[in-house]
């Protein structure tokens, strides 16, 4: 474990009460063994954030944010591990002696710090050569786009000069070794030598959340291709998870969090005072960057490009934010492209009107769809009832549902009863709407739960529900090993608990969550802990969904084990055990009255 031994990390957590530390920063009010409160992470009119004063744990099930008093203090106050456990013992009058870190540990630790001043190095190094005469063209491009020097500085904009190897050279000379620079992304390397990767580009420095350098983006200066390059994936980069101008989004007081497709177009709109916008980072926006966002607002105004492409962008990206929970709507810019052109021919004044009448994105996904059928033509009009009527499953919740439901008819001219028979009809055959609403069997209702929401749905059921439960790890443990559970955090999170229920251990899962470092895994494990079946159940119910589960994640583990086979040995004692599965009288897990 870096820096601290477990026996410490756990000396601290023990010695911080989760009720005291949360409720000197957020007003809670009792409820049961919960203390629920405003989620401090994001904005809420509605309390949904949980504090769990026997679980020692806290979690929001609004933005998804959770974990122990240690996780909460890193999220709250922008700490590392290390500040947070500095805080928390300082404030329980304990005094820390840290260890020395084993040796993967240390050299890790040693690249990424490397990485990260080689960056901060990097960035400068740009933002200075901008500056200077061989930079004009690049400063005479963003001067052109109407930027300040103010937001030059702010985002510390830079330029790569044509050279391909003053970057390299000027690192070299700051005593940096080849391996580490090949670590960095920023240099290609071959059989010739080595090369910046950028060049005659103006430098954009991707920041993360709490303002390091992680990696950079660079618009070429003329025509070459490709016009935006950005870095590789490295230690400190992924751009599946970070997003571009959250670093300063984060910090406002905003009620939402507008969403670009472009770097430019953030720093336009910032620049312009519209100070929370973000843009994924030259890709297509991921289910990742939704959750984070979802960690600071519960809205979203979406402002691609109003061209073919960037609509095609939009209603992949409003499905995603969709699901964990955000609003959204859509800022129309005709008959400018993007809003950084129409910033400058309309000014901040008319983009804050086209924000106050942001279109809400069900409406702007049925306009679309609209647009595919002729209304006159029957058959067409009665293929745009079957895609609405089908489009109105996405909404889970059935009060939601029945409110778009009367909205779009009224809206499109729909007759209502015709358009609520298709939503039923499709809805009793597809899983996306809500299982409490489905004319189906409990059985059903239990087989959708879990299989339609993925496998890591069924993991979290299975080991929420042996933390409820610990008695069930005795008639489990031999059924579904660990083993069994693929992918992390899942596979340690099973392994600790088993190993704390096999030495008769108390079963503590804010201890668990000691055992990882990035906040985003501690909000998974969080998760893990305080995940239930939807459904009402009685106890027979929840019995029998209970075994079905724990059929699946091990039909799941044989026929992933069975695809993955080297030794073709094997391959007959798993089919022993899928079979066994399948014999009712070999398998059943109980649960003890009350």
């Amino acid at each position: 474990m870096p820096w601290y031994t477990e026996e410490q990390i756990e000396e601290v957590r023990e010695a911080n009460d989760i009720i005291n530390i949360i409720g000197s920063y957020v007003k809670l009010k009792r409820s049961g063994n919960n203390y629920v409160g405003l989620c401090p992470f994001h904005n809420e009119k509605t309390p949904s954030f949980s504090v769990n004063s026997v679980k020692q744990m806290y979690k929001c099930f609004g933005c998804g944010a959770g974990g122990n008093v240690i996780t909460f203090v890193m999220q709250y106050e922008n700490y590392t591990f290390k500040e947070a456990m500095e805080t928390l013992a300082d404030r329980a009058g304990i005094t820390l002696k840290q260890q020395e870190i084993d040796a993967e540990h240390k050299e890790q630790e040693s690249i990424r710090m490397r990485l990260l001043e080689i960056n901060k190095k990097a960035a400068s190094y740009y933002y200075t050569k901008l500056k200077s005469p061989q930079g004009k063209i690049g400063y005479e491009y963003l001067t052109s786009r109407g930027l300040s020097n103010e937001t030059i500085r702010r985002f510390g904009l830079g330029y790569a000069g044509w050279n391909g190897g003053e970057l390299y050279g000027y690192l070299k000379h700051e005593g940096y070794n080849d391996d580490i620079l090949k670590e960095s992304g920023l240099f290609k390397i071959d059989e010739r030598g080595v090369y910046d990767k950028f060049f005659n580009r103006v430098i954009f420095p991707i920041m993360d959340a709490n303002n390091r350098v992680i990696g950079f983006g660079g618009r070429v200066m003329g025509d070459a291709k490709p016009k935006y390059l950005n870095s590789p994936e490295t230690k400190l980069f992924d751009k599946s998870k970070n997003l571009f101008g959250l670093n300063y989004a984060k910090l406002g007081k905003n009620k939402n969090i507008m969403l670009c497709e472009g770097y430019m177009d953030v720093i336009a709109l910032h620049q312009a005072g519209f100070t929370n916008a973000v843009a994924s980072l030259g890709t297509a926006f991921t289910m990742q960057q939704a959750g984070i966002i979802k960690r600071y607002t519960d809205e979203v105004l979406l402002t691609y490009d109003s061209d073919t492409a960037g609509r095609k962008a939009a209603l992949r990206a409003i499905p995603m934010l969709r699901e964990v929970g955000i609003n959204t709507r859509i800022i129309h810019m005709e008959p400018y492209k993007d809003p950084d052109e129409f910033i400058k021919e309309m000014g901040a004044d008319e983009f804050r009107q086209r924000m106050d009448s942001a279109e809400n994105s069900f409406y702007f996904e049925i306009g679309l769809l609209r647009q595919k059928y002729e209304a006159n033509d029957p058959e067409q009009n009665t293929k745009f009832y079957h895609a609405v009527a089908k489009k109105l499953l996405d909404f889970e919740d059935k009060v939601q549902r029945e409110n778009y439901l009367e909205a779009v008819a009224a809206k499109y001219f729909l007759r209502r009863d015709d358009l609520k028979s298709l939503v039923v009809r499709y809805g009793s055959v597809l899983p996306s709407v809500s299982v409490r609403d489905m004319p189906i069997s409990g059985n059903d209702r239990r087989n959708i739960l879990t299989k339609d929401k993925g496998i890591e749905y069924s993991y979290k059921l299975l080991l929420s529900m042996i933390i409820e439960k610990p008695y069930l790890y005795s008639q489990i443990k031999d059924i579904v090993k660990a083993e069994d559970y693929f992918g992390e955090p899942y596979r340690q999170v099973a392994n600790m608990l088993y190993e704390q229920l096999a030495s008769g251990e108390e079963v503590v899962p804010a201890r668990i969550i000691n055992h990882f470092m990035e906040a985003e895994v501690q909000n998974v494990v969080a998760d893990i802990f305080q995940t239930n079946f939807d459904a009402d159940m009685n106890s027979a119910e929840l019995e029998k969904s209970l075994n079905e589960l724990v059929i699946r994640i091990k039909e799941y583990s044989i026929d992933k084990r069975t695809r993955e086979l080297v030794d073709i040995n094997e391959l007959k004692g798993l089919i022993q055990e899928k079979k066994a599965l399948q014999t009712p009288a070999k398998l059943h897990i109980y649960l003890k009255d009350g």
